[in-house]
């Protein structure tokens, strides 16, 4: 099959043998997959992963248990070994024997076919496109945040990143009630949550300084994000951190401590709240969608996901 590979030191579209399901996973054909900014930060070396990318997407089963055969999927990331203490206590998510789809241990998803535990496929509604269920799995990881802070409703709410990920988080909180600004470098993605409603802020002309907001997410995706992001954040509020990058991070954390924030990683989500947004508008993605490529050209899906101010790009696997 074809398959979009890393080597360690460079992306090629490369030959792989069929995966072989297991006895309780499933081979998907894979249709649609979409370029994460994770994918471009492995690709400088983070997680030290070796072997296909990708890890959002959408397929239909072609192997495995009939109740699944023909059905379209998305599929979450992390395969825990669902018998240790930790998967006991409902933390798959953080197994620690787990692999992650094309992250850690696991090929993903920029592939024609992909096998995947029975226990990680959701159904994709007949009322969504592949196109719409590809962003299923980092809208997830937006929901993750309502998961963590339980009642957004009526706090301010400041996100840091008009990339991907942060237009996913500003809808997100936008649509649970919190008084959104979002704050971005790109006038044409700021445009999108403007439609919407959303109140947004040129990066240039922002002051974190005596923001004071309730819940301060930094999904900028660049190290130097959390020193900026801290000084928004009033005395025990929130600081959501979903920028994952290769290189190091230096930060005074003092500030941490003297206003007693409350610091929460937020990485993977619940896939069915996101469905759900999806299938009902609540979320639009559509208009997140910078290009499209096929999987052949699949180094060049990267390059373009790479270039600055892009948005989703996709990539067609059949």
């Amino acid at each position: 099959m074809q398959s979009l590979y890393f080597d360690g030191s460079r992306i090629q579209v490369r030959e792989r043998p069929d995966p072989i399901p297991g006895p309780d996973q499933v081979l998907v054909r894979m249709r649609w997959a979409g370029v994460c900014n994770t994918d471009l930060e492995i690709a400088k070396g983070y997680m030290g992963f070796r072997g296909v990318l990708g890890h959002e997407g959408v397929g239909e089963v072609v192997d495995g248990p009939p109740e699944w055969l023909g059905r379209r999927v998305v599929s979450e990331i992390n395969f825990a070994c669902g018998t240790c203490e930790t998967c006991g206590r409902g933390l798959g998510r953080h197994c620690p024997m787990r692999s992650v789809m094309g992250i850690l241990d696991a090929d993903g998803t920029f592939a024609e076919r992909l096998a995947v535990p029975v226990r990680n496929l959701h159904a994709v509604p007949d009322a969504l496109t592949d196109e719409q269920a590809v962003f299923c799995e980092p809208l997830a990881a937006a929901y993750e945040i309502l998961e963590q802070i339980q009642d957004v409703a009526g706090q301010r709410a400041i996100v840091l990143g008009d990339g991907k990920l942060g237009l996913l988080i500003a809808q997100v909180l936008a649509s649970a009630g919190a008084n959104v600004t979002a704050v971005g470098r790109h006038p044409a993605h700021l445009a999108l949550l403007e439609a919407r409603s959303i109140e947004t802020c040129d990066a240039e002309a922002f002051s974190p300084e005596g923001c004071d907001a309730d819940v301060v997410v930094e999904a900028t995706g660049a190290a130097g994000g959390l020193a900026r992001a801290i000084p928004a954040v009033r005395p025990r509020g929130t600081l959501v951190l979903k920028t994952t990058v290769a290189e190091p991070q230096t930060v005074d954390l003092t500030p941490i401590v003297i206003n007693e924030i409350q610091l929460l990683g937020s990485r993977c989500g619940p896939f069915e709240p996101a469905l759900a947004a999806l299938a009902s508008g609540a979320v639009d993605v559509s208009a997140l969608i910078e290009d499209r490529f096929a999987l052949a050209n699949g180094t060049d899906a990267i390059e373009r996901a790479a270039q600055r101010g892009a948005r989703k790009v996709l990539i067609d696997c059949e």
